[in-house]
C-alpha cells in the first residue's frame, strides 16, 4: 500500500522539486508519471528536463508517442487510464487528481503544489482530506525552512 505525499512549493519553482523527486524515483528503480491538467505546462516540464546537466539525465517523454511504455518517465494529462509505462510513482502537478484506489495501488503518490497560489492550495487541501478519509497514508512536506521538513503525517 502506497502512500501520498504532498510537497508545499514556497522557495523552489515546480521544475527543480520535479527534477530532484524524479531523480530519486528512479534511483530506487520506479517508473514514474508526471500528471498535469495543463499540457502547455507539460510542454514547457518536458523541454525543461531535457535541460539537466548529464550527471543529472532525466529519460522522459510525452504521452501519445510510440514508445510510451518504454519511457521511465511519462508526461500526461489525466483521464487515459493506467500510464502505459507501468509507473510505480505518480507526481501530479498542477491540481490534476489522484484517486485513493491508485494511491492505495502504487508505491508514491507525490503532489506539488504552489504555496503561492490559493486555488492551488485550495486543491491540494481538498485532496488531503478526500485521501485521508479514504484511508490512505499521506504526509505533508514544507521548505518554509529552506529545506524539506514534515510537517504532518496521517493515516496507515
Amino acid at each position: 500500500m502506497g502512500a501520498a505525499f504532498f510537497y508545499h512549493l514556497t522557495r523552489d519553482p515546480v521544475e527543480r522539486t520535479l527534477a530532484t523527486l524524479l531523480e530519486k524515483c528512479l534511483a530506487t528503480g520506479w517508473r514514474c508519471e508526471v500528471r498535469g491538467e495543463d499540457a502547455a505546462q507539460l510542454d514547457r516540464l518536458d523541454a525543461q528536463l531535457w535541460l539537466q546537466p548529464e550527471e543529472s539525465f532525466l529519460p522522459h517523454g510525452r504521452a501519445g508517442g510510440p514508445h510510451d511504455a518504454d519511457q521511465p518517465v511519462l508526461l500526461r494529462t489525466p483521464g487515459a487510464g493506467p500510464a502505459p509505462n507501468g509507473a510505480q510513482c505518480v507526481l501530479s502537478i498542477g491540481g490534476a487528481e489522484v484517486g485513493d484506489a491508485e494511491v492505495k495501488a502504487l508505491e508514491r503518490v507525490c503532489i506539488l503544489f504552489d504555496g503561492a497560489d490559493e486555488a492551488a492550495l485550495q486543491i491540494a487541501r481538498g485532496q488531503w482530506s478526500r485521501l485521508v478519509e479514504a484511508g490512505c497514508a499521506a504526509q505533508y512536506w514544507s521548505q518554509d525552512s529552506g529545506r524539506w521538513e514534515k510537517k504532518a503525517e496521517r493515516g496507515a
